[in-house]
């Protein structure tokens, strides 16, 4: 997937990448219903973005790493303090069997690891996994299972229809421990106050 440039922001185009998307209440798709998504690529040729505020029901990261083979489960009781802290994440519909983790710019895989905006990367291979276990991955990381995506010109066409506010990206946000109030909180960053939002969605 390319990435759009960094140049290509200034231009007037609006790409997003980097920021948060937050949806609306009237928003139609279900799997969306109240979710902040960072973008992690936008261009002409579409976009894709991991859903931050939505726990992996049931799954926690330290027997994500057994199921994956990452660490035997003899291991569980060694592992660093940080790893129990990574959250998993539904990172959206697409590819919901594939991990990839949204972490802080101190990590880098090369040729793995692709640097996003504001110090935000994102890697998809089993490397990093192996790195947090040994206690050598990055500060904050969070772990999202698929993404979402779309065609060109989808999102914009989305946006347009009021499906979606966007606002700028901060590791609370991404990163943050309370996961469920990430909603709230991106609203609140552009000023609107929850509350006033969802009574005029009628019933939820």
């Amino acid at each position: 997937m390319r990435v759009a440039q960094k140049t290509q922001k200034t231009s007037g185009r609006g790409y997003l990448d980097g920021q948060m998307l937050i949806a609306m209440p009237a928003m139609r798709d279900e799997r969306f219903l109240r979710s902040v998504i960072y973008v992690c690529a936008h261009s002409s040729e579409g976009a894709m973005g991991i859903v931050v505020n939505q726990p992996a029901a049931n799954i926690n990261f330290s027997d994500l790493l057994v199921q994956l083979e990452v660490i035997p489960a003899a291991d569980l009781i060694q592992l660093p303090p940080r790893a129990g802290m990574v959250k998993v994440l539904k990172g959206g519909p697409v590819e919901t069997g594939r991990g990839f983790v949204l972490h802080s710019a101190d990590f880098f895989i090369e040729n793995s690891t692709l640097p996003i905006d504001e110090g935000i990367c994102l890697t998809a291979t089993l490397d990093i996994l192996k790195a947090i276990a040994r206690g050598k991955g990055p500060e904050s990381a969070v772990l999202a299972l698929g993404y979402a995506g779309w065609a060109a010109g989808q999102l914009e066409n989305e946006i347009q229809e009021n499906g979606w506010l966007h606002c700028s990206a901060d590791p609370e946000l991404i990163f943050g421990p309370d996961t469920e109030g990430k909603y709230g909180k991106a609203l609140r960053k552009i000023g609107i106050d929850p509350g006033m939002l969802s009574s005029e969605s009628g019933h939820a």
